[in-house]
């Protein structure tokens, strides 16, 4: 009986070069990568490119991954996360493109039939979905890792590269901000340090 190869010693491999111990940790992770940016995108084929982006980065920055408890998974679901945003903001501005273009008074345009029904591009619709559609970057991260993957604050604060007391006060800060109207939650100034 063969022994099972641990994501630890594939990880070790990869580090040195070994593609194919790269592609083993893939195999391990690529499904739960893709359900991860399948929610945000809500399309297959933006999901699936988001997924390979994920893992083409993790070779290309392995030297610089953040490991957690042994498995590279949570750097995969955050930088799967940020590759589905800039998916989701290429959309947009797609979109934005394609509403400036000059058309005929009754006739519309291919393109934007195309894109007119295109789901929401978050994992929550409605006045939730708007609020974490606004959150800062590392905040919605936070919240993608905790609420959404179950990783514990600890992990998550690792996993985007804040102390773990950092992480819990931007975590109370968005649960109080989730908390308010929608109507006064004000939009976010910008990424804070640290994020």
């Amino acid at each position: 009986m063969e022994r099972q190869v641990t994501e630890a010693e594939s990880w070790s491999r990869a580090l040195g070069g070994d593609g194919a111990a790269l592609g083993a940790v893939f195999d391990l992770h690529s499904d739960r990568v893709f359900r991860h940016a399948y929610a945000v995108l809500r399309d297959v084929h933006d999901a699936e490119d988001a997924t390979a982006t994920a893992f083409l980065e993790l070779w290309r920055r392995r030297s610089s991954v953040r490991v957690i408890d042994g498995s590279v998974l949570p750097w995969l679901l955050v930088t799967a996360a940020n590759c589905a945003r800039n998916v989701a903001r290429s959309r947009r501005r797609y979109r934005a493109l394609l509403d400036s273009l000059p058309r005929g008074e009754h006739a519309e345009s291919a393109e934007r039939e195309a894109v007119a029904g295109m789901p929401v591009l978050d994992i929550v619709d409605g006045e939730l979905g708007t609020q974490l559609r606004a959150l800062p970057r590392t905040d919605y991260l936070l919240v993608m890792l905790t609420a959404v993957e179950g990783y514990s604050t600890s992990e998550a604060a690792t996993a985007v590269g804040i102390s773990a007391s950092a992480a819990r006060t931007r975590l109370s800060r968005v649960k109080a901000r989730l908390r308010t109207p929608a109507a006064s939650v004000p939009a976010p100034i910008g990424e804070e340090v640290g994020g």
